[in-house]
Order: structure tokens, then sequence, then C-alpha cells
């Protein structure tokens, strides 16, 4: 009778560290000038060329305009520049990732997609420590793949005011704080 007791307690030691471990999720990454950057696949519902976009007034510079895919207005966000860099140049070759944030859609300008990647939690590393602690806010982390460093991008902490500004909701107080420091 002490044996079934010892195999029940081996199944329930196995249940426990495959509950442990999380099975990979898959990343699609992209290039913006040297670097690269990757979103959850299930963020992303469409990858297009690029195309003409209708500019739009008294927008943040990053705001490259909006595009009508299929019925729908989308704002279009030249990533480079958001990220704090200058405004990319697009040409035929770039692309527009549409990314869904909070049930919104926004398209990012982006060079090229890359690869979708296959990642681990363990093989994610963690922001490491700035001055600035809104990096730390808009990246979930970074991954060696290919001897690349690739930021993982956390697109809602990305793009908190543009949300709220679309749905015309106010951004809550902690994320506001992280914002201003």
């Amino acid at each position: 009778m002490g044996q079934p007791q010892m195999i029940s307690d081996i199944s329930n030691e196995n249940e426990a560290n495959v509950e442990m471990l999380s099975p990979p999720k898959q990343y699609v990454s992209f290039t913006v000038d040297e670097a690269y950057y990757a979103v959850d696949i299930m963020s992303v519902r469409e990858i297009k060329g690029w195309d003409d976009i209708t500019s739009l007034p008294n927008q943040p510079q990053y705001i490259r305009g909006v595009l009508n895919l299929r019925g729908a207005v989308l704002p279009i966000v030249d990533l480079k520049c958001r990220l704090g860099d200058s405004m990319t140049d697009p040409t035929k070759r770039h692309v527009i990732v549409i990314v869904a944030i909070n049930d919104r859609q926004i398209g990012l300008l982006v060079d090229a997609v890359s690869d979708i990647l296959m990642v681990s939690d363990d093989q994610i590393k963690p922001v490491p420590e700035t001055n600035a602690k809104t990096d730390a806010n808009v990246f979930t982390g970074f991954l060696t793949d290919k001897e690349q460093m690739v930021a993982m991008l956390d697109l809602e902490n990305l793009f908190i005011p543009e949300i709220h500004e679309l749905d015309g909701s106010e951004i809550p107080t902690n994320q506001l704080n992280a914002l201003k420091e």
C-alpha cells in the first residue's frame, strides 16, 4: 500500500513542475535603424507595406498621420521618433505593423520585420536601471538573439497618452506619475 502513495507523490511533484514552466511565447521582431525590437505576436493584427497617409495638424511629431485600413482610421506612429530619435524618411521598403492596444489599433512605422521569435520567460533579461525611469516603462526586457540585442516593447506603456486620447479617458494616476518621472 505504501508504493501507490509514492507514485501519487511523484505525480503531484511532476504536476507542480509542469505548472512552473511556462511555454515559450512568440514575438514579432523588427528593425528601426540599427536597433532590434519585438512585440508579443498576440498584439500584432497585420503587417502592411508603407502607404501614403493623411497628415493631421497639431499632433506630436511622432504621429505621422492616419491610414484608412478597410474602413478603420488608424493613427500611424513613427516608432523611431517615438523612441526619441529623428523622424523616419519612409520608402516603399518600410512597413507598418498594426498592433492592438486595449482594443485600439495603432500602426507602427518600422524599417522591416525581421523574424518570429520563440522566447521563454527565462530568456528575457530585466531592463537595467538607468536615470531615465521612462525607459523601464516602455520595455519589458531584453533578449539576445543571434548576437543581436532585442528590446521587448511594452506597447501599453509606450502609448499611454495616445490610448487615452483616443478613447477620451483619463490616464490613471500611477501611469501618469510614471510618465512624469
